[in-house]
């Protein structure tokens, strides 16, 4: 039969007297195949391509020790974050005595302190560094609120109502905000310092962020900047 390891002749017959033959090739794959086969590689390999930032993003994002020092964030991440409390956990009124519900804030990233209303020179400190912040974000300045956790009921001097408009300024029982930012002291608020710090609320309603009340304000703006630049909610 001859070499019948690459090619089988066939016979088929088609008439009295006539003999079509034809040639079926044998291991090999049918016209045009192999070159779809080629062709499919390209769209593998730009399949693969575009999931590597997302897989790196991710492996970088659960192994800190793999961020570059200069992405390493200026304040302290909370973590886990910590969702905003629902009002009767977390009973806020304005200086006029209206209740207020922090969730209504949310969409917006929000710079939070806390402090007595007297509202000395540390107090004022941290609203002037909050404020200057939120005012030096051009046009990212709509996706920022600034609030006040007022500790106790004393009346706040009018030099710093007329200093800090736009500060959204609550009264506040500090148990209960002492159990928001610390949960597993917040029967001690003095003990973990209340007072002595800046913080940050995102958008999705949740504590994230705390910066000491004697951080660098530069570092505080620059920070947010990059954060607003990069962050496409809120």
């Amino acid at each position: 039969m001859g070499d019948n390891t690459g090619r089988v002749t066939t016979c088929a017959r088609a008439s009295i007297g006539n003999c079509e033959m034809s040639q079926i090739n044998l291991g090999q794959s049918p016209p045009g195949q192999q070159g779809k086969s080629r062709s499919k590689l390209p769209l593998i390999l730009i399949f693969v391509l575009s999931l590597a930032p997302v897989l790196a993003a991710v492996l970088v994002y659960f192994n800190p020790s793999l961020r570059p020092a200069s992405s390493v964030a200026y304040g302290m991440l909370i973590d886990p974050q910590r969702p905003v409390p629902a009002p009767a956990s977390l009973a806020l009124t304005t200086i006029d005595g209206q209740p207020f519900d922090l969730a209504t804030l949310n969409g917006k990233w929000v710079l939070a302190t806390a402090d007595s209303g007297d509202c000395t020179d540390d107090c004022a400190k941290k609203l002037f560094i909050w404020r200057n912040a939120h005012a030096s974000q051009g046009k990212e300045v709509e996706r920022l609120k600034r609030i006040w956790f007022i500790t106790d009921d004393a009346p706040v001097p009018q030099k710093v109502l007329d200093a800090y408009k736009g500060t959204i300024m609550v009264r506040v029982k500090p148990e209960q905000l002492a159990a928001f930012l610390y949960p597993q002291d917040g029967k001690n608020p003095v003990n973990k310092g209340l007072n002595n710090f800046l913080w940050m609320i995102d958008p999705l309603g949740n504590l994230f962020i705390q910066y000491p009340e004697d951080a660098d304000p530069s570092k505080i703006r620059d920070e947010l900047r990059k954060l607003l630049s990069n962050s496409r909610i809120g």
